[in-house]
Order: C-alpha cells, then sequence, then structure tokens
C-alpha cells in the first residue's frame, strides 16, 4: 500500500482537504498523510466545503512536518509554492510532486464568495487525486504539473 504525504503551509485547507479527499477515494489504495511547515487549525470552510461532498474532515488536526515521518512516504506532494521550496529535500526512492494551488487563506469578499473560492481549491485537488490515484493503481509513471 502507497504511503501519500500532502503539505502546505499551514495544513489548515489545501492539505486538509487533500488528506481527507484522498483517505476517501483511495481507500485500500493508499496511506495518507498530511503536514504543514507552521501548522495553525483546520479552516471551517475546508470542513464545510468537504462536508458539502461527504467527506468530514472536522476531526483532522493540523500536524507539523515531521521528517521521520517523511521518510517513510512513497509520494510526496507540495500544495503551494512556499512549501515546495521550505521542504526538506526530497529522500531517495520517494516520488514528489508539486501542484502549484492559491492559497485559500487570501480570499475575501462575502462569506459566499470565500466559499466559492474554497470549492473551486476543493475541486482542482479532486481532480489531482483522482489522477494520481489513478497512476499509483496502474503502475503508471507518476507526473508533476
Amino acid at each position: 500500500m502507497k504511503k501519500i504525504m500532502f503539505i502546505c503551509t499551514g495544513n489548515s485547507a489545501r492539505s486538509q482537504m487533500a488528506e481527507g479527499y484522498a483517505r476517501t477515494v483511495g481507500r485500500g489504495k493508499c496511506e495518507v498523510y498530511s503536514a504543514g511547515l507552521e501548522p495553525s487549525q483546520v479552516s471551517p470552510y475546508a470542513i464545510q466545503i468537504m462536508k458539502e461532498i461527504g467527506i468530514d474532515i472536522s476531526q483532522q488536526k493540523s500536524k507539523e512536518l515531521d521528517n521521520e515521518l517523511l521518510r517513510q512516504m512513497d509520494v510526496i506532494v507540495t500544495l503551494c509554492d512556499n512549501a515546495k521550496e521550505s521542504c526538506p529535500v526530497t529522500p531517495p526512492g520517494i516520488y514528489a510532486l508539486h501542484w502549484s494551488l492559491p492559497d485559500p487563506s487570501e480570499l475575501a469578499g462575502s462569506k459566499e464568495e470565500i466559499l466559492k473560492g474554497f470549492r473551486f481549491i476543493r475541486d482542482g485537488i479532486r481532480d489531482k487525486i483522482e489522477g494520481l490515484l489513478e497512476v499509483l493503481g496502474t503502475g503508471s509513471r507518476i507526473q508533476s504539473d
């Protein structure tokens, strides 16, 4: 079973959504983890928009990147440019992917406008994870964009 870690700056939204989605749709195919460079708390907006698609991330906790756990992964996915630049060197034999996704903490406007932005990011994460899990399931080569 493949081990995947999603990393972003705060482990509050992007990586939490990725962890929840991959854990749900990848059940039996992978073990999923997430971490942040500067962990905070899971965003209530992330919890709400994941619940809309039937995924409960309300019990997930924001976690700091653990280098020991990192070395146990098969795939590491950075979800923002800051995480890519600040992450420790990827250990040999581990696929390192980078998905440059917008930072939902920078969204502004009404609650509905912010939720719309979160949904856009969630849907982008969903599409990328579905592709990643398909590749992992077939043993094909993993590609980063």
